[in-house]
């Protein structure tokens, strides 16, 4: 799950740019007007052209009307894009009327507005201009002009071929609409939720920053407390022992004290020399992973197994992140108890979180990981928690997955029941081979 402000990303559908349909419109009127043009003057087969130029000078001034009205590039909404693709169906059917029907060899051409639809509309919109694309055609194989022919005489296509014309139009174009709906959908759904991981890498970053803003305000007030320190110092002396003011300035010089040793450890932050905010222990990360969690009515356990020294590696906001989430998820869906270990050997360190909930739906079993797919059916989940998108978990197992580590999910096998969740890396991601030594050394002087 998101946390604060990532849990309300709601990103607008995307628009498409006037620019783009007048551009594709303009591609269209060339290639509709040399066709117009090869066919009855260079062929010299008959057709009606006065009719025919007609409905291509209506698409010409609809662009040069839309470019005088939004000079300026423009994303319009997707009701006016549905009205602009739905009359390029309306012109291309005219046209094909006017010059054989289905057997005009440019039949196929209907399909073209719907696959821009589909690759940048909704699915509302595209369906319905996918039923205009097919009602036309319908119409096409019934009522259209003779389809123009050398010698004045009439070419008539059987009645089984324009069937199948309309068969093969209408199949391709439900089945080239679905696809590229698919698709695009799919690659909008990725950026979006790469949009969300962006925001929550920032937000760690920022949280980073604050290392340096901490060195740069202790740096900045250390003169000031020295200044305060000094002069409580040379006031303590002037007063007797017994004079109740000389309380009030050992109390002022004890909090200076205080105040510089406060400053004194976050100048170390950011430094290296500072190996215990440096690093970090699996058993202290677990910790650090859970707290947050306790207190919501599920009992959460910690464990650690394995041989020592236990891993100790650099703390990393991504770690922390990442097996966050998975906790989260875990304590939303269960009933009583969540259970989080880590186990560890020479070459891995493995972490593993169960919760004794209803589990994963097996139907999502298979796609849990990408984005906008719950990893849970809303039914299972705790009623004060809410529904959830999936999109904490894809950022979750993103971070982790960047950070070295495997994630196996599934089930819990009967008799229990419940969801586990494996998150494996190789010691060496988590603990580098300079900081085992470090650490060997530092445990030996110890």
């Amino acid at each position: 799950m998101l946390d604060g402000p990532y849990s309300k990303i709601s990103l607008p559908h995307r628009r498409l740019r006037l620019d783009t349909l007048v551009r594709l419109r303009w591609l269209a009127v060339g290639g509709q007007t040399a066709a117009l043009l090869v066919v009855h003057i260079g062929l010299g087969y008959p057709l009606p052209i006065g009719s025919a130029f007609f409905l291509v000078a209506m698409s010409a001034w609809l662009n040069v009307f839309l470019k005088i009205q939004s000079p300026s590039p423009l994303r319009i909404s997707e009701t006016a894009a549905s009205l602009q693709l739905g009359y390029d169906i309306l012109q291309m059917s005219g046209l094909l009327f006017l010059t054989g029907g289905l057997g005009n060899p440019f039949a196929f051409l209907l399909m073209a507005p719907v696959m821009v639809s589909a690759t940048a509309l909704s699915a509302q919109k595209t369906m319905i201009l996918g039923a205009m694309a097919t009602a036309s055609a319908s119409l096409l194989a019934v009522f259209h002009h003779p389809l123009p022919w050398s010698g004045g005489s009439e070419f008539a296509l059987p009645a089984v071929y324009s069937i199948g014309v309309w068969i093969a139009l209408v199949s391709t174009l439900g089945f080239m609409a679905i696809y590229a709906f698919r698709v695009a959908e799919e690659a909008r759904q990725l950026a979006d939720a790469l949009a969300a991981t962006e925001l929550v890498l920032a937000k760690e970053q920022h949280l980073n920053a604050l290392d340096g803003l901490a060195t740069a305000a202790a740096h900045e007030l250390g003169t000031p407390l020295a200044t305060i320190f000094l002069a409580a110092k040379e006031l303590s002396d002037e007063f007797e022992p017994d004079d109740p003011r000389g309380e009030d300035v050992a109390l002022i010089r004890s909090q200076s004290e205080r105040c510089r040793d406060i400053l004194r450890k976050l100048t170390s932050l950011s430094s290296d020399e500072d190996m215990t905010f440096q690093r970090m222990a699996v058993s202290q990360l677990l910790e650090d992973v859970v707290d947050p969690h306790r207190g919501f009515g599920v009992n959460i356990k910690v464990s650690v197994a394995g041989p020592r020294p236990e891993p100790i590696g650099t703390r990393n906001p991504a770690i922390r992140y990442g097996l966050g989430n998975l906790v989260e998820n875990a304590v939303d869906f269960a009933e009583s108890e969540v259970c989080v270990s880590a186990v560890w050997d020479e070459k891995s360190v493995s972490i593993s979180i169960r919760d004794d909930g209803q589990g994963f739906a097996l139907e999502v079993l298979p796609k849990i990981g990408d984005p906008y797919v719950s990893v849970r059916s809303d039914k299972t989940a705790r009623k004060d928690t809410g529904g959830g998108l999936g999109l904490g978990f894809f950022i979750a197992k993103t971070l982790l997955e960047r950070t070295g580590a495997k994630l196996f999910l599934e089930n819990r096998a009967p008799p229990e029941h419940g969801a586990h969740i494996r998150v494996t890396w190789p010691r060496a991601a988590i603990e580098p081979v300079g900081d085992i030594d470090v650490q060997r050394i530092s445990l030996h002087k110890d």
